[in-house]
């Protein structure tokens, strides 16, 4: 296959991308020239850094096992390859909210043989237990309700369903409460010596580790001293050598006594610290790995006291260049990230712009639309070397936006959210590329992958 040719135009749009083009095999470039004509904006996801962050908590945890926690598609960076980069960091447990996540797990080629998966939210009306079980997936099992209809299933199934016990520890979400748990072990002991349940773990979860304040603290104290109750019961009860597993992204890092027997990192799989209060990805030697890019849609230059957007929140304060970044809520990016230039407002996100003098920060003006948002360039675009057409960074793996290397915690302090709901949010309507796949993976697991993600 013969290099594409691209235009001088098409080359500048490229610059300021983080994926240097010229590098890329004749097929990645395909791959990333389809995605810049499918959608205006790309999703490029660093293969290596999911997998060195997790090497690193593997290690950093050790004895304790990791299991790798690919939720919400992988929040956000895609499901499938999410579980392949855990796996090859050495991760044998891969866990999941939903039922339907982890039987896309099995139904992508990621088998009994080379992971157990987890997933630990259900109702047992229509929970399709009887598949979970016959693709062998652990369940885990936070009511009587829920345990009846599991062993039931696991009946129909002629096999016995691997489950996990949930306690609630004082998240007041999934989980069995302290008057209910004797009857839940009870009835869990004879569903197990009939042969229908394989009772393998106990689980929990914190409500506030990621919060540095002392009540929280002392509140972490309170959920641990509950789950190693909890964990002593059922071992009194006879279930003996459960894989005991609480420990969160922040527990996993400050507090080493809650990692037990296996810890479940979510945010930090992705890079990122659980709250941006707790510090940056770099001060627990994490690497973020999306960067979201988009393509500028229209470039315009304007006079001194243009209103922009809905409800005329932000005016030009001089003569400038105003931008349309094309993507908007409906695509995942939140209506507060825009901003106003009123004194008692907060300025919009940062987005990262490549100017003829180096890259620079522009904000999101005005309020965020449901397909695009507005950025304002801060002076003429003839000036700055900008077009319509070119690559913009929202955020990515930077230093952050005073460094003009935006992240998605800059994006969530402007957004009064966190990065967890910045990268979810993102819709699956924008194409998810993959950097360094290649590097990592065999041919078998590589097969396992869409080939038009694939960059390099």
């Amino acid at each position: 296959m013969p290099f594409p040719v691209i235009t001088p135009r098409q080359q500048h749009s490229m610059a300021g991308s983080a994926v240097d083009f010229k590098n890329l095999s004749c097929q990645g470039q395909s791959n990333y020239l389809k995605a810049l004509r499918t959608f205006p904006g790309q999703a490029i996801v660093d293969f290596s850094a999911l997998v060195e962050n997790m090497r690193r908590m593997r290690s950093l945890f050790a004895p304790a096992e990791v299991m790798g926690i690919v939720k919400a598609n992988a929040y956000g960076h895609g499901l499938i390859p999410s579980c392949l980069a855990a796996l090859k960091a050495g991760c044998s447990w891969i866990g999941v909210a939903k039922a339907q996540e982890a039987l896309a797990i099995r139904r992508g080629g990621i088998g009994p043989g080379m992971c157990r998966v987890l997933a630990w939210l259900a109702n047992c009306v229509w929970a399709p237990y009887e598949e979970m079980i016959e693709e062998d997936i652990d369940i885990a099992l936070g009511s009587l309700d829920e345990v009846e209809a599991v062993s039931n299933a696991a009946q129909r199934a002629g096999r016995r369903a691997r489950v996990h016990i949930v306690v609630d520890t004082g998240f007041s979400r999934n989980g069995f409460l302290e008057a209910s748990f004797e009857k839940a072990l009870t009835l869990l002991k004879r569903l197990s010596s009939e042969g229908r349940l394989q009772v393998v773990g106990i689980m929990s979860h914190f409500s506030s580790a990621d919060a540095e304040d002392k009540e929280s603290g002392r509140y972490t104290d309170l959920q641990f001293g509950s789950f190693s109750r909890f964990a002593a019961r059922a071992r009194e009860a006879g279930f003996d050598n459960l894989l005991r597993h609480i420990a969160n992204s922040a527990s996993s890092f400050s507090r080493s006594l809650t990692r037990l027997d296996m810890v479940r990192p979510g945010n930090s799989f992705y890079g990122y610290a659980a709250d941006y209060a707790l510090g940056s990805p770099q001060d627990f030697g994490l690497t973020p790995a999306l960067t979201l890019e988009a393509q500028l849609a229209k470039v315009k230059d304007v006079e001194e006291g243009r209103c922009v957007s809905y409800g005329r929140t932000y005016r030009t304060e001089g003569e400038t260049s105003l931008a349309i970044v094309p993507l908007g809520y409906a695509d995942g990016i939140l209506r507060t990230a825009g901003g106003s230039n009123s004194p008692s407002e907060k300025s919009g996100a940062p987005v990262r712009v490549l100017t003829s003098s180096g890259p620079e920060i522009a904000r999101a003006c005005g309020k965020v639309c449901m397909d695009q948002f507005m950025i304002d360039l801060g002076a003429p675009m003839e000036s700055l070397g900008v077009m319509e057409g070119d690559t913009v960074r929202l955020f990515g793996p930077g230093a952050g936006e005073e460094k003009g290397e935006p992240t998605a915690d800059d994006w969530a302090r402007r957004s009064e959210s966190i990065s967890y709901v910045i990268y979810t949010n993102l819709s699956l309507k924008i194409p998810r590329l993959y950097l360094n796949a290649k590097r990592e993976l065999g041919e078998k697991e590589l097969s396992l992958l869409d080939p038009e993600c694939v960059l390099s």
